[in-house]
């Protein structure tokens, strides 16, 4: 459970279950390799290797690498 103050303003926080912040994101090579293991229970799939988060009153999206952001993308108008 985290917080994280996005640029805008926001403190986006994943300590709810479900959330809109939390974005399970995962590469098609990262699936792919997945779905070779033959995970059949969706509870032993293993998480993406990036956390990314999406706040909720901008639209900018965060991706994570452990604790340091390593990339923020901005919604354009």
């Amino acid at each position: 459970m985290a917080k994280f103050l996005c640029k805008c303003g926001v403190t986006l926080s994943n300590s709810e279950a479900p959330n809109d912040v939390q974005l399970h994101v995962y590469s098609d090579r990262e699936w792919d390799e997945i779905i070779n293991l033959n995970v059949i229970d969706p509870l032993n799939i293993p998480p993406p290797k990036h956390d990314v988060w999406h706040c909720v009153e901008c639209g900018r999206v965060h991706v994570f690498d452990g604790d340091d952001v390593v990339r923020t993308y901005i919604v354009e108008k």
